[in-house]
């Protein structure tokens, strides 16, 4: 499995808005995509800011690319998401996932 993570900031009412974004239309979008086996958006608040994280896990790095295109290093950030944010990272990260969970 391999988790893909990516970076944003925004303002307290931008948090917000990119939440309901990510409910209402990066969900849906991963599920369709087939292979993404899970989402996760972690917000923190940063003095003015709330820094925003989006981990995701996939099965493999051809599900990847299947969502993300032949360069799998960008960021897919809809306009959407743009309007809200105050910054956001242009790359992602991929990580191998190494060990289980607890549940």
């Amino acid at each position: 499995m391999i988790a893909r993570a990516w970076k944003a900031s925004a303002t307290p009412e931008g948090a917000r808005r990119y939440a309901e974004h990510f409910d209402g239309a990066v969900l849906p979008e991963l599920r369709r995509q087939g292979g993404c086996r899970a989402a996760y958006l972690l917000t923190r608040e940063s003095g003015e800011l709330v820094e925003i994280q989006v981990i995701t896990h996939w099965e493999s790095l051809e599900t990847i690319r299947a969502f993300a295109g032949d360069d799998l290093e960008r960021a897919v950030v809809e306009p959407a998401a743009r309007a809200v944010l105050t910054g956001f990272e242009r790359t992602v990260a991929h990580f191998t996932v190494t060990e289980g969970q607890v549940a």
